[in-house]
């Protein structure tokens, strides 16, 4: 009994193999293998000094680390919370209190920060608090304008600005009328750098720019001096870096329906500057990339290359095949222009009109009427008429305008 087959299909010359997909994409899967194992290694390698900005476990450029050695150094113990709770809890009179992002802190955590520290005779240092924090955390400051950073004198009598000197400086500049204050560091007569003293001993600190506190500008000027003197008044040092997974976070921010109060949702932070800048240069180097990526292939293509045909196609093969390929997208209108745009163009050079002006109704239909006489028929509408509604009107068209092509082919 014989076992009938079923033929596989002819493979053409067009047809793409295995092969030369490998060919096509190795190069591409390589650079990406390549890349993941750069990462993975740098990773790995990075893993163990990686942390934030202003972090004083951090070696990098923005980090602080160097600072906290330098304070550890001098006797200073330094503590790094992530959370509200453990940073209110360690206030107290031989405690410096270093918050590095007070204008991320929600309007509850605020108050209760203040709370806190209202009535302690500690050091509360806030660095680029603005507007919104200024108004719970150092009530009666207003934030200005920010400057650039550079190296400015103290102009102030502030024993330590006084010993440190110069130091680069800038940033929000702050103005406080009728208060206990130190105004040091001045850029365009208003501070950058204030000491806002309490009457029960408490102090609050306020820093425009937290650079001088960066690893990789320690060492100029007199920052080292400053961020020494600043943050080691106390015994202690109570390092904040407030996270956005802190519970205290949720707390009070809401209403008993789930929706945020009109305190929070006018004060806090938009979600764009909730993003760590990392992710943000990242996303745009991978959209540079897939860019990059999308010119070189489009390049790799090259330019367009003629060939001739394997096979001779008769002409009205190509015209059939196109003519199935209207009909089927229900593309009247292609198909009348076609059949308009066509028939113009041999009328014209019947009566003597060039073939740029054979498109034209002001030059081609007075050289008809001037040939085949007065009209019979709407010469504009049959030659530059609107397109037909349905076939029966194409198929109209097309006899209409064979017709007329033999009336002017014959007078």
């Amino acid at each position: 009994m014989t076992t009938a087959t079923t033929p596989s299909a002819p493979t053409t010359s067009t047809s793409v193999t295995a092969h030369q997909v490998w060919l096509r994409t190795r190069g591409v899967l390589l650079a990406v293998l390549l890349l993941v194992i750069a990462a993975i290694a740098l990773a790995a390698a990075r893993s163990g000094d990686q942390h934030g900005r202003l972090d004083p476990r951090s070696a990098e450029r923005n980090g602080s680390r160097a600072i906290a050695e330098l304070l550890k150094d001098h006797g200073i113990s330094v503590r790094v919370v992530t959370t509200l709770q453990a940073a209110t809890s360690a206030t107290g009179p031989d405690t410096t209190l270093l918050v590095t992002a007070p204008n991320l802190l929600t309007p509850h955590q605020q108050d209760t920060l203040r709370t806190a520290t209202t009535g302690a005779t500690g050091r509360t240092v806030l660095l680029g608090a603005d507007s919104v924090s200024l108004g719970t955390l150092a009530p009666g400051v207003h934030a200005k304008p920010s400057t650039s950073v550079v190296a400015r004198p103290p102009a102030c009598s502030l024993p330590a600005a006084l010993r440190a000197g110069a130091a680069e400086t800038g940033g929000i500049r702050y103005a406080a009328d009728g208060l206990d204050t130190d105004a040091c560091y001045p850029a365009a007569g208003l501070p950058s750098v204030l000491v806002l003293r309490q009457p029960a001993g408490q102090e609050t600190v306020l820093l425009g720019s937290p650079d001088f506190l960066y690893n990789e500008r320690l060492d100029r000027q007199g920052n080292a001096s400053l961020a020494l003197q600043l943050l080691g008044s106390r015994p202690h040092l109570v390092w904040y870096l407030p996270s956005l997974t802190d519970p205290s976070a949720t707390d009070g921010t809401t209403g008993g329906d789930g929706i945020p109060d009109n305190d929070t949702a006018d004060g806090g932070s938009s979600f764009i500057e909730l993003i760590p800048s990392g992710w943000l240069w990242g996303t745009l180097q991978l959209a540079l990339a897939a860019v990059l990526a999308a010119v070189w292939r489009a390049r790799r293509l090259g330019p367009l290359v003629t060939e001739r045909l394997p096979v001779a196609i008769r002409a009205s093969e190509s015209t059939e095949g196109r003519a199935r390929l209207n009909r089927k997208a229900n593309a009247r209108d292609r198909a009348a222009a076609s059949l308009r745009r066509s028939t113009r163009t041999r009328m014209a050079a019947l009566v003597g009109v060039s073939p740029r002006e054979a498109h034209s109704p002001a030059v081609l239909l007075p050289a008809l009427s001037t040939r085949i006489g007065p009209a019979h028929r709407d010469l504009t509408a049959l030659l530059f008429g609107p397109a037909p509604t349905d076939d029966s009107a194409l198929v109209r068209l097309a006899d209409q305008l064979d017709s007329l092509e033999r009336e002017v082919r014959t007078s």
